[in-house]
């Protein structure tokens, strides 16, 4: 599975808390973007589970796209960064 994770969040401290989560899952490609690659179902509902209790629901928001391989092999940027990891699995 590949998600990409975005997220707008106001509070200094939950932002700091919600990237040392995501990081666990997936690694930064911009400042509030992290791709999560490998992970699988279980991972994918434990990492939402653990944001929803980080996340002010009236004030931030998050956002969760899922790439499929054929759409990841098409996935374009300009600038500085590497293109999305194929990693099968992440060690959690």
């Amino acid at each position: 599975m590949f998600v990409l994770v975005c997220f707008d969040i106001v509070d200094d401290k939950n932002r700091r808390l919600a990237v040392k989560v995501i990081g666990e899952y997936g690694y930064r490609v911009q400042k509030s973007v992290f791709e999560c690659t490998g992970i699988n179902e279980q991972q994918y509902l434990r990492l939402k589970s653990r944001l929803e209790d980080i996340v002010d629901s009236l004030d931030d928001t998050v956002r969760f796209y899922y790439i499929c391989s054929g759409c990841r092999r098409k996935v374009e940027f300009i600038g500085i960064g590497d293109p999305p990891k194929d990693i099968s699995a992440w060690v959690i």
